[in-house]
């Protein structure tokens, strides 16, 4: 699963958000617009870790993309994948913690959907906050992000609207295709402008991203770096750099379904591509169990940090 980044991404798709002293005027996050991609169903989905803030986004190995000091590149999986999961969670949004004196309070809820279309996946996050200033100004801020995938990888459709306090602040809409697994490829955006990107080689859309750092997890892993294209910036692609950062076997869970898998704590922290610089965009850390289904989040803003946790989960059937 990507908090899109993502996740999702994750993605992740609400942005950084800043609130300063005078004025609001920042990405937004949460409520569903409606909307979805052309050709998709309307699904949807999301999901703490620690690594130091500003982790350059590449391993100083000298190692290809993704690749462990010491570890042969194209490494065999060490165990057989476990199928990434059709589910829809809701998760209640609590403060963490600020990191200055800006936002007295944040809460929220997010929901995250993914649908197994058969070639595809659908899926559809909502996140929706109130953020309370230190002068006592409540912000709503919501975001509906949608995407369609196709399961080889090579085709996404995607849908973002970012609203605060009922204004839109951010929309794109498009498509985007790679070559060839690994390949380059093109994006296209219909809104906010009609334009087409270059996406290098090298780049994946979210639901490979979570893919990619599910098999990193199970050949042990520390550290994945791939460049990511999931459609909520104009930009184009970002830079991401996972680290992950312990594995644990079947544990007691509420839910049956994930009391019956391992799983991992990893970080996911994302740059400006090529970014000469080494200051994250945004961070976020999770617990992701071999199904893609991920919870106790920490989503960094910047200014602050949310705590995500989840409160429903339900498996949803394939629907072809």
């Amino acid at each position: 699963m990507r908090f899109s980044a993502a996740l999702l991404a994750l993605l992740l798709s609400a942005g950084a958000v800043t609130v300063p002293t005078v004025g609001y005027a920042a990405p937004s996050a949460g409520t569903p617009s409606g909307s979805t991609p052309s050709g998709s169903k309307p699904s949807a989905n999301t999901p703490s870790a620690n690594t130091p803030s500003g982790s350059p986004p590449a391993a100083a190995t000298g190692t290809p993309a993704g690749t462990p000091a010491g570890s042969p590149v194209g490494a065999p999986t060490s165990d057989k994948p476990v199928p990434l999961l059709a589910h829809r969670a809701l998760y209640t949004l609590t403060l963490a913690s600020p990191k200055g004196h800006e936002v007295a309070d944040a809460r929220g809820t997010m929901g995250y959907e993914v649908t197994d279309a058969c070639d595809g996946w659908a899926v559809r996050q909502r996140l929706r906050m109130t953020i309370t200033s230190s002068d006592g100004q409540d912000v709503e801020m919501t975001s509906d992000y949608t995407t369609w995938e196709s399961k080889d990888g090579l085709r996404l459709r995607f849908h973002m609207r970012q609203t605060t306090d009922t204004a839109v602040t951010s929309q794109t809409d498009g498509e985007a295709s790679l070559s060839r697994t690994g390949g380059p490829g093109k994006a296209h955006y219909l809104t906010p402008k009609d334009q087409t990107i270059d996406l290098p080689a090298g780049t994946v859309f979210p639901m490979k991203h979570t893919e990619a750092l599910l098999a990193a997890a199970r050949e042990k892993r520390k550290f994945l770096n791939l460049p990511l294209f999931d459609g909520t910036d104009e930009d184009g692609i970002e830079d991401s750099f996972v680290v992950i950062l312990d594995q644990k076997p079947p544990m007691a869970n509420k839910w049956p379904i994930l009391a019956a898998l391992g799983s991992a704590k990893v970080r996911l922290t994302f740059f400006e591509h090529g970014a000469a610089g080494m200051t994250p965009t945004y961070e976020v850390g999770m617990r992701y169990w071999e199904n893609g289904v991920a919870d106790d989040m920490a989503m960094d803003f910047g200014d602050f940090v949310m705590s995500a946790k989840m409160q429903e989960f339900s498996a949803q059937p394939r629907r072809c």
